[in-house]
């Protein structure tokens, strides 16, 4: 079976005006159990422009592992035409994080709520990802 594609999400746009709004809204938001961007979180530890190097290497390790075929980090405004009419017409909420198959369309992973619960830790992340290939309830 071919390796899925996983898609991360942010909540959060590339533009400077987006990097700033995003940063604005971490330093102001006092509620730790709901993050303004779990997603962030777990790539960049929060306010950081370049991604940790804890997430470099688990990162790393599942690509290289062939457990996924690659991982895309989107922006909002990032979003090919296929990927936002998916999150709108299913009401999803920023970050998720998504899938694909080869042959497949797409299919939604893990919720904000779930990856809010990683508390910004990129080894769970990924031991969660790890589970959903191998487990019972492969959601790949």
């Amino acid at each position: 079976m071919a390796a899925p594609m996983l898609f991360i999400l942010y909540n959060a746009d590339a533009s400077v005006m987006g990097k700033l709004s995003y940063g604005y809204k971490k330093l102001t938001n006092r509620d730790k159990d709901k993050p303004t961007c779990a997603a962030c979180d777990i790539t960049h530890g929060g306010l950081s422009l370049d991604e940790t190097s804890q997430w470099k290497a688990a990162k790393a390790d599942l690509v290289d592992s062939g457990a996924v075929k690659e991982i895309k980090q989107l922006h909002r405004d990032e979003l090919d035409p296929e990927i936002r009419e998916f999150v709108q017409s299913r009401g999803l909420h920023f970050p998720m994080v998504l899938a694909r198959k080869e042959g497949s369309g797409l299919t939604s992973v893990m919720s904000s709520d779930e990856l809010a619960a990683f508390k910004g830790d990129p080894q769970a992340f990924m031991k969660k990802i790890r589970d959903l290939l191998s487990g019972a309830q492969s959601a790949l």
